[in-house]
């Protein structure tokens, strides 16, 4: 089983993460249930906006698609800025929205039979929203969510420190990421075994 986690901090490599901290704690609860994982730094590929999947020389998003489409977990880790997504996760959704129109061999949406999670965080409020609006948007592309497929860290209100300066909620967060692995690996296998079927037309 294969998995990819695209970090989308506003960091560029190799400037230290905490999304990527956290989302590490999901990684190696993957790794140690046998699955191959693999990261992208997204903001580190300077990815065009746009809606479609090859945007012509240049354009990294293609194989970042094929890195997608080799998966059958996928999990997206994002900062929270203003209580919202960070911009590069909205790139990272708009290209994959081309995906909406892609179907497999026997006609179902090429994401179908994949499972999704959400890593957030943030030193600000807004983690539920965000994992809402992202979880959301994968679900709608075709992706299963299992139940509790998220994990996330804030501080709370106000200004503060961030995910790697703070023991506060960490020990929460990071039982939470773990459970989180074990979800997507567990309805992942289901659906490897009874497909879902392409939808009626």
């Amino acid at each position: 089983m294969r998995a990819v986690v695209i970090n989308c901090t506003l960091k560029r490599s190799p400037e230290q993460s905490n999304t990527e901290a956290l989302a590490a704690v999901v990684i190696e609860e993957l790794r140690e249930r046998k699955v191959e994982v693999e990261t992208i730094r997204a903001v580190d590929l300077d990815i065009p906006p746009g809606v479609q999947t090859d945007l012509g020389p240049g354009d990294p998003w293609p194989e970042v698609h094929r890195k997608i489409l080799d998966a059958e977990i996928f999990v997206m880790a994002s900062p929270t800025w203003a209580g919202q997504p960070s911009s590069i996760a909205q790139r990272v959704i708009e290209r994959m929205d081309a995906m909406l129109s892609e179907t497999d061999d026997d006609g179902r949406p090429v994401l179908y039979n994949r499972v999704a999670g959400v890593v957030v965080t943030g030193n600000e409020d807004g983690a539920h929203h965000v994992i809402n609006n992202l979880s959301g948007a994968l679900n709608e592309f075709g992706y299963t969510i299992p139940g509790q497929a998220w994990t996330y860290w804030n501080r709370g209100p106000g200004p503060g420190p961030s995910f790697l300066e703070s023991d506060e909620g960490r020990d929460w967060s990071i039982t939470t990421g773990r459970a989180m692995a074990s979800n997507l690996v567990a309805v992942a296998t289901a659906l490897a075994e009874r497909p879902v079927p392409a939808p009626p037309s």
